[in-house]
């Protein structure tokens, strides 16, 4: 049986101020370097085979505390990036509501495609999925730590088990250094074990932006 753990990366500046981060790529501030630091050992215990990242340098970094306990080496994947927000990028949300309001409407009632330039749940969806289908390819029956973001995490997690949008809507985001881990059987198919897994330094943000 294939083990997949979804890794949240730590918390950054723009996390903490709710600034849209998107593809932009923030790095990690102290309180996320000192998450990574806190959950590595929590994950190396999990005794994973292999680490993947996001080349977003806030999950490069959060996977590099990891690879410094176990000695692994991570691979980078670009399709683990955190879902584009286009027009929003660098925006508070605050900002974004006030001057995109019919588009964050719709974003926030869940709308798949709310325009803006954000990328659709679909194309995010089938773009994470795809990258962790192939990370879980490189130990089939073995431990995989995928490190990636809010948005990208669900979404992905949602292809590989075939869970519709409305559904996903009820599962909460992954905080801040927090992971999902699903696994994957001949007979199964791939299947959700846990979520939102690891220890509360600090609360979390609602939104994974």
């Amino acid at each position: 049986m294939t083990r997949l753990i979804v890794w949240r990366h730590g918390n950054t500046d723009w996390n903490a101020a709710s600034r849209v981060q998107g593809q932009t790529d923030v790095p990690l501030n102290a309180l996320g370097r000192e998450q990574a630091r806190t959950a590595a050992p929590l994950l190396a215990a999990l005794r994973p085979d292999a680490i993947v990242a996001s080349d977003l340098s806030r999950a490069a970094d959060t996977a590099a505390a990891l690879a410094e306990v176990t000695g692994l080496p991570v691979r980078t994947d670009a399709r683990l990036r955190e879902r584009h927000f286009g027009q929003w990028q660098g925006l508070l949300l605050t900002d974004a509501a006030a001057r995109f309001p019919e588009e964050h409407a719709r974003w926030r009632a869940g709308d798949p495609d709310p325009g803006a330039g954000i990328e659709s749940l679909d194309d995010l969806g089938k773009r994470v999925g795809a990258a962790f289908a192939d990370a879980a390819d490189l130990v089939p029956g073995g431990t995989v730590v995928v490190t990636t973001h809010g948005g990208s995490a669900r979404q992905g997690v949602g292809n590989l088990i075939g869970w519709d949008h409305s559904v996903l809507r009820a599962i909460g985001s992954l905080a801040n250094c927090h992971w999902s881990e699903l696994r994957h059987s001949d007979a199964r198919g791939w299947h959700l074990r846990a979520h939102n897994v690891g220890l509360i330094t600090r609360p979390a943000l609602a939104e994974p932006v």
